[in-house]
Parts: structure tokens; C-alpha cells; sequence
């Protein structure tokens, strides 16, 4: 597949793989306390692409280049993804953290004018008020509801700053890094972080059956390497105000995904939520 193929597709590829990990991982958090789930699933990535890299000819980056790509991965891989796995595993659910997460763009815009000194007109003002307000419409009637409580709406915010401030310094410090690497590097720092906070601090241990095993290797192959492996991808051809846009897309088809494998509620007040929403973060996004 050409490279201008390639990039007519990936938009819409990179939006259902992401929008499918969630799910993905909520099948397997039965199974597993959410870092020990980590630790498995970036152990995995380094054993599929570590002895691959010979023969793809990754490009390693050194000195100061390696150093902001492994500062990169803490925000985009290890902030991000433990944040979000805790906060499904508080019972927060797999459609209302993409609902969360998908404010990114709004949050990238913001963070993107401070570092790059890119301007926000008042209409993107207006879509980051209207993108707030449809996330609360939907979040509101489960707060203190069974194991939904404002401690995983807040690590799905904190996932939420912790991506859109990592997609920035990727794109700003990491520009042009191979893509493999880019993705070696990050999963190692984030093993190397999440392996002792597991072993101290949750007690549990994995439970190997069919199902984990399934939704390990869905978020290992399917996410960690093809939909971030597109996302880097995107974010070397692009520029990140553009890539993060392609997020306010997650929400919804994360909630249909969710609502035909979970039978999540998707009542009208929420569908309404979700719409001012992805009506918001489009407004807020930055556009040519």
C-alpha cells in the first residue's frame, strides 16, 4: 500500500482501533487489577517488536532526541493508559471514558497555543463551553450511582490532560523519530515505571484464562501497535491541532461499540450529551 493510500485510510482506521481498545480492555478487567493489566500488555509489545526491529531497520534516536521520546511516552502512553484502565476499573464505563477522553482536541488546542503560540478565535471559546457542558450532561446522572464516582471521572480527566499535553510534545520534541522505535521506547519506559507500582501496591494477580488472553492480545496488537503506531504515524505527517480532531470521533463510535457488546445505556439525554459534545470539541478544533 502507497504512502497516499495509506493516508486516506488511516484517519478513519486509527478512530475505530482506538475507539475499540476501550471495550477491548473492558473485557479483560475482570481478570486483572489495572496495572498488573499493564504491565502485561507493554511486556507484550517489547516481546513483538523488540526482535522485529532488526528486520524492519528501526531508527534509534540518541542523546537529547531519546530523552524527550521517552518523555513523550509518560504522558502518551504511561499517564494515559493507567489513568484510563483505573478509572474503568473505579466501574466507570468503557463509552463515557472515550467520552471523556475525546474532549482532546479542546485540550490540545489550549495546550498547543501556549507551547506553539497558536491563537484560539471565539468560536473555538464557544465549542470548549459547549464540549464541557454536553460531557457533564452525560456523566451527571451516574455520579454516585454503583461504583461510578467523581474518583473516575477525575483520573478520565487527568487521562484526558495527560494525552493532549503528550500528543503536543510529541509533535513539538519527536518530530521525524521512527515510528517503531518511537513506540519501543515508550512501551519499555512505561514497563520500567508500572512493574514495581504493581507489585507494591495491588495485591491481586492475574488470572489466565481465554477471555484475558483475548483481550490482552487485542489491546497489544490492536492498540498499542496498530491504532498508536497510525496515531504516530499521523502526528510525523500532520500537524497535532489536525490529528487531535480525529478524537471527538472516538465517543460515539466508542459508545455504539460498547452498547452492542455491554448493553451500556445510551438514553436520549446522553445521545444529546454526546452530540453538543462532538459539536463542541469540532468547534474548538483547530481548522485550515
Amino acid at each position: 500500500m502507497t504512502t497516499h493510500r495509506f493516508a486516506r485510510i488511516a484517519p478513519a482506521l486509527f478512530v475505530l482501533l482506538w475507539s475499540s481498545g476501550f471495550v477491548g480492555a473492558k473485557f479483560g478487567m475482570p481478570w486483572a487489577p489495572p496495572l498488573h493489566f499493564l504491565v502485561a500488555r507493554f511486556a507484550a509489545v517489547l516481546a513483538i517488536m523488540l526482535p522485529a526491529a532488526p528486520f524492519l531497520r528501526v531508527t534509534w534516536p540518541r542523546n537529547q532526541l531519546l530523552i524527550h521520546t521517552a518523555l513523550a511516552g509518560l504522558l502518551v502512553q504511561t499517564g494515559y493508559f493507567t489513568c484510563v484502565f483505573m478509572a474503568m476499573h473505579t466501574g466507570l464505563s468503557a463509552g463515557m471514558v472515550a467520552l471523556i477522553a475525546g474532549l482532546q482536541p479542546v485540550m490540545v488546542s489550549i495546550f498547543a497555543g501556549l507551547v506553539l503560540r497558536e491563537r484560539r478565535n471565539r468560536l473555538q471559546w464557544i465549542g470548549l463551553a459547549l464540549g464541557v457542558a454536553g460531557v457533564f450532561m452525560v456523566i451527571q446522572n451516574k455520579l454516585g450511582h454503583g461504583n461510578v464516582t467523581g474518583l473516575g471521572v477525575a483520573l478520565a480527566f487527568v487521562a484526558l490532560v495527560s494525552i493532549s499535553l503528550g500528543t503536543v510534545y510529541q509533535k513539538r520534541f519527536c518530530n521525524g523519530v521512527d515510528v517503531v522505535a518511537t513506540s519501543i521506547i515508550q512501551c519499555a519506559v512505561s514497563l520500567l515505571i508500572l512493574l514495581p507500582l504493581a507489585a507494591l501496591f495491588e495485591s491481586g494477580s492475574i488470572h489466565w484464562n481465554g477471555q484475558f488472553i483475548f483481550s490482552l492480545l487485542w489491546v497489544v496488537v490492536v492498540v498499542s501497535i496498530g491504532a498508536i503506531g497510525i496515531l504516530l504515524w499521523l502526528l510525523r505527517h500532520g500537524e497535532a491541532g489536525q490529528v487531535s480532531g480525529l478524537f471527538f470521533l472516538v465517543p460515539p463510535t466508542t459508545a455504539v461499540i460498547a452498547w452492542l457488546c455491554f448493553g451500556d445505556e445510551l438514553s436520549a439525554f446522553m445521545l444529546a450529551g454526546i452530540a453538543l459534545t462532538m459539536l463542541g470539541v469540532y468547534l474548538a478544533s483547530p481548522r485550515n
